[in-house]
Parts: structure tokens; sequence; C-alpha cells
């Protein structure tokens, strides 16, 4: 049995509870180099070093979990499936739910939409969050390259108070815009930019 959790170490959460539509098929389970893509971001995930990964599913709970039950990702590792009620209603019900379940606890939270984000990304943001403080009300998010306007992605280190006021209504835009402080680290993965969402987009990442 792995060791238990500490309240110093951000809560690995992802977000796979969408119903996938326009992809056709669901993307934590869409193929991408010889594995479902769920496994590259829980084995990219493990980099911070959280024994109990939270996944929330939603539309397709029982193709996930089946699939997840097959995956080697360490016996310290082992994710716990959750279940959203409301994934309909958006991203911020799920984000909602992992707080809950993650109570005082600084999340990470990585959408199933960026599946190939690498290791060295999550260990840039566990790095910077503690050397930042880890503060209460922050948010933390990867860049591409040292430039401080360039481009933002997935996934996102936020604060253990700053979902304490928030309704999940609001799009996580609004919840950026009220993190104190709003930080950002540079990293070199263009992955943390992907999105997928339609065919192309699958094709495109299995091209890389």
């Amino acid at each position: 049995m792995g060791p238990e959790p500490t309240l110093s170490a951000p809560a690995f959460v992802i977000l796979a509870a969408g119903a996938s539509t326009r992809l056709g098929e669901h993307k934590a389970l869409a193929e991408l180099r010889g594995e479902p893509a769920i496994a590259h971001l829980l084995r990219a995930g493990l980099a911070l070093e959280d024994p109990a990964p939270l996944v929330i599913t939603g539309a397709d709970e029982g193709a996930i979990e089946r699939t997840l039950r097959a995956l080697s990702v360490g016996d310290r590792h082992s994710p716990e499936l959750v279940h959203n009620p409301n994934w309909s209603d958006g991203r911020g019900s799920g984000l909602m739910l992992a707080a809950s379940l993650r109570a005082g606890r600084d999340l990470c939270v990585a959408p199933v939409d960026c599946p190939l984000v690498s290791p060295q990304v999550f260990e840039a943001l566990g790095r910077a969050w503690a050397e930042a403080g880890r503060p209460s009300r922050g948010w933390l998010g990867p860049r591409l390259g040292t430039d401080p306007s360039a481009p933002h992605g997935h996934p996102v280190l936020l604060g253990r108070e700053l979902l304490s006021e928030w309704d999940g209504q609001e799009s996580l835009r609004d919840l950026r815009q009220k993190a104190l402080p709003l930080l950002s680290v540079a990293v070199e993965d263009p992955a943390i930019l992907d999105n997928l969402d339609r065919p192309a987009d699958l094709e495109r990442l299995r091209a890389r």
C-alpha cells in the first residue's frame, strides 16, 4: 500500500467527463502511440508524486474504468475514478467535484484534451509552485517558451482556496482572473497547446 498524500503535494486531477461528440470516440480512449490517450497523461502526471490520481468521468464512465483497470501505472499510483453526474454542465462542474474530493489540497488539473504533455511539464509546474510558496489563491500555468507573452496551455495548478468562492458556472478564464498571484513557467513542450477535439486533431497527434 502506497504512502498517504500530504497536504503539501498537489493533487493530480484528470478531467475526462465529456461526450467527445465532435471527435466521434471518447478522447480518453483514443489510441495514441499504441495506448489510450489517458495512459500517456496518467504516466506523465506521476511526476507529481500523487499516490492517488483522481480521474473525473462522465459520459463514458464504464469504458474508461475498464481501460484504466488494464493499465499499468505503478502499484503506488492507482487512479481513483469518480463519476460526475453533472458532466453535461461542462468542465466547471468536474473541477468543483474534484475540489470537494481533494479539499485542502492544491489541484494540478489536466484535461484529457492535452494527452501528450510530457512528465517534464508536470515537474516544472511542481517545482515552480513550491518555489512560489504554494500560494493558496494562486494559479500557475505552463507557457511555451521564455517570452512572458507566449501562449499558455495545460495542465494548470490551482491554489487550494482559489475555488472556494467559485460556483462552477463561470468559465475557467474568469476563475483565472481571480487568481492572486497569477503565475506561469516556461516549458518547451508544444503539447501544452494541444486540443484533442476533432478527427483532424487526432490524426495530427498521431503523426507527431
